[in-house]
């Protein structure tokens, strides 16, 4: 088995996902890449394996549950699961928006997110469970050789370093979105995925409570990347630049994976339930300066 900190990261194949694999690679993780677009994927571990980061591409539906138990099956460890897997589309009104692509964001955003985490919190809660027990056994051995407690934390600290990268928790990151905070008209079947998935986090950590996994939450705001607009409009270019038209600085993919990998990267007693990340220009979810 790797003592080597592996992070999964779903929707890997482009946007927050490619970019949050790459800041966790560079971080020291092994990353996990999974995506539908096999293509993608491999083009990106490829790229991350090329500069001596550790990648592996495998390609996977979230809302296939077979196919994910599959997937979980096939990995040695998982210190680290990032749902990032979502989208949305469409921004009709809820007296005529389409259900199916309501189901199809539902599915996605929140029956992704469920499937993934059911499939790979054993792999997690065993992750900050060894490493637990590392650190208990390095204070032990610190205390019986006279080295006192701040020696004790000291040892745990370079035991848990040594077998794995200072893990001494599971980590289960949902990708949620300021739409599962507050609502805007045009987004209803989004905003409802995306309060989903805002759920599941805010539920998880109540049942959580008291295990050595941490479940944190990222909310961003407006980012731009090169998917997330034209997809929701169906590949009109026109409409998806009109959607960051006169903000000068969204954020970008890399500004979000930034907040995941330090929100991962804090000490295991940390834990960073909520994060909402917006660009300055961005007030809210319907307050935007545009400059002219």
């Amino acid at each position: 088995m790797s003592t080597t900190r592996t992070a999964v990261v779903t929707g890997a194949s482009s946007g927050i996902g490619a970019a949050t694999a790459r800041r966790l690679a560079e971080a020291g993780y092994r990353v996990v890449l999974a995506a539908r677009r096999a293509d993608r994927i491999e083009a990106l571990a490829a790229e991350l394996t090329a500069v001596g980061h550790q990648a592996v591409a495998r390609a996977l539906d979230v809302t296939d549950r077979a196919a994910v138990d599959e997937f979980a099956a096939g990995l040695d460890r998982c210190d680290v699961l990032v749902n990032n897997a979502g989208g949305a589309l469409g921004i009709d009104p809820v007296a005529t928006a389409d259900p199916a692509d309501w189901r199809t964001m539902y599915e996605v955003n929140v029956l992704g997110v469920l499937n993934v985490t059911q499939a790979l919190l054993p792999a997690l809660t065993a992750a900050g469970a060894d490493g637990r027990a590392a650190d208990n056994a390095a204070r032990s051995a610190s205390v019986e050789g006279g080295g006192g407690r701040r020696a004790a934390d000291n040892a745990a600290r370079s035991a848990s370093v040594e077998g794995g990268g200072g893990r001494r928790a599971g980590d289960v990151v949902v990708m949620s979105s300021t739409a599962g905070l507050a609502t805007y008209e045009g987004g209803g079947g989004y905003v409802a995925a995306k309060h989903g998935a805002h759920v599941i986090a805010e539920t998880l950590r109540l049942e959580l409570c008291g295990q050595p996994v941490r479940v944190i939450e990222i909310a961003p705001g407006m980012v731009r990347t090169e998917e997330f607009a034209l997809t929701r409009f169906r590949g009109d270019q026109e409409r998806a630049a009109a959607v960051y038209a006169g903000v000068a600085e969204p954020l970008s993919a890399d500004d979000v994976a930034d907040t995941v990998v330090w929100a991962v990267t804090r000490p295991a007693h940390v834990n960073i339930d909520l994060l909402v990340v917006r660009p300055r220009a961005q007030a809210s979810n319907y307050k935007v300066h545009r400059e002219s």
